[in-house]
């Protein structure tokens, strides 16, 4: 027997409650057929049925209390969460309401029946049941497709984005391109122009020793001096192409300071005395094992000691190993040689930039070289210098690398 002091929009909610089952399987039944609902065929029970009985549940407590408004706050969370569900089951806006629209029309006919079998339930419950559904279900269409929209916004944000980033790595990319040519024709010009210098002279050479056997003496000996200073371009020519070939991960390996460092002083110091010059060396004893790549190391410390001996006419080279801190060490080499004008400053490390001019043989890539060394091992380079003073290089490693 029907308990009289149950409202009967609260007994409706109750035979809702009672046959969700079957109502949810009318539902699905529904979905199965519409040709317009693409997206359901290619869920699961599960997936699809997913969050309608907490939004079955938020309408049903609307009836209990016949106020929506005191349930539209969980109503329109619910729905929310069913927005966002559908969006990443990759439903579309339209489909997202007809699925809606066919689970009012299960609940309008559940409706119908249950006012046929209840004597209680008059036209004016029906009505204002009818009403209470009807604006559930534009809360819960409207949170949903405003979900759907957001998630919607959000991924075309975030393509946006990327298509921007993309696009952002792409001009660099241009760019880039654009500055390697740009600086493989300098380096062509650069190689042309050196060699027909050197091949003219050497061409001299040559001609003075067909015309005057007498003075062939000296004539070889420019001949031998032009040889040795093209086969410097060439050798250097050939480490610069082996430094930036080199496309091998970089192997770490404890590298004993000391030795190098011992090893760098006995093999630079003929040299620089042979100029006339003192070499000055400075061992920081606080120097631990460190985590880097020897050749690579030796490698930098013998370009700039090349270096500063070229660009060196009188005084002293030094070469310091000092600890940097807690955790870098440097190498720093400093020279009493011609300096650097300021004006020159920012293309000291170009490909085939000699800042002090022609008149100082060499190629201009020991410091190109530095410079992609250092990259490599993850060095900080810095130099100081003044014109007719002397220039100093520091480059700091970290101890430890991971």
């Amino acid at each position: 027997m029907t308990d009289t002091r149950v409202s009967p929009l609260h007994g409706f909610a109750g035979f809702v409650r009672a046959e969700q089952d079957r109502l949810t399987k009318q539902w699905m039944d529904a979905v199965a057929i519409d040709p317009d609902l693409v997206e359901a065929d290619k869920l699961t029970y599960q997936q699809l049925a997913d969050h309608l009985p907490q939004i079955l549940e938020g309408l049903c407590a609307a009836l209990d209390v016949e106020d929506l408004d005191r349930v539209e706050t969980s109503i329109e969370r619910n729905a929310r969460i069913h927005g966002k569900i559908r969006w990443r089951q990759g439903y579309r806006i339209e489909e997202l309401v007809r699925e809606l629209d066919l689970f009012q029309q299960v609940l309008a006919d559940a409706l119908d029946e249950f006012a046929t079998r209840e004597s209680r339930f008059t036209r004016r419950h029906e009505s204002r049941a009818r009403r209470l559904i009807a604006e559930a279900f534009s809360i819960v269409a409207f949170a949903s497709i405003k979900e759907v929209v957001g998630e919607r916004d959000r991924k075309i944000d975030e393509y946006t984005g990327q298509l921007e980033r993309a696009n952002h790595d792409l001009t660099v990319q241009q760019r880039l391109v654009v500055e390697l040519h740009e600086s493989r024709m300098q380096i062509t010009r650069s190689v042309a122009h050196d060699l027909r210098n050197f091949l003219n002279a050497f061409s001299i050479a040559l001609q003075l020793i067909a015309r005057a056997p007498a003075k062939a003496e000296t004539a070889l000996t420019l001949a031998n001096r032009q040889a040795a200073d093209m086969k410097q371009l060439v050798d250097q020519m050939i480490e610069y192409s082996v430094v930036l070939g080199d496309a091998a991960p970089l192997v770490l390996e404890a590298v004993e300071l000391r030795e190098l460092y011992d090893e760098l002083v006995a093999s630079t110091r003929p040299s620089i005395e042979a100029k006339g010059l003192a070499l000055r060396s400075a061992f920081d004893v606080a120097l631990p094992v460190v985590m880097s790549n020897r050749l690579k190391l030796k490698q930098i410390a013998i370009n700039l000691l090349s270096n500063a001996l070229k660009y060196t006419k009188s005084g002293q080279v030094e070469l310091q190993f000092a600890m940097h801190g807690a955790e870098h060490w440097a190498i720093r080499v400093s020279d009493t040689g011609i300096g650097i004008a300021p004006a020159d400053a920012n293309r000291v490390f170009d490909e085939f930039e000699r800042a002090a001019g022609d008149d100082i043989p060499g190629t201009g890539l020991g410091l190109a070289i530095v410079s992609e060394l250092c990259r490599v091992l993850g060095g900080h380079i810095e130099f100081v210098s003044r014109e007719g003073v002397g220039t100093t290089f520091e480059i700091r490693f970290p101890v430890s690398r991971q």
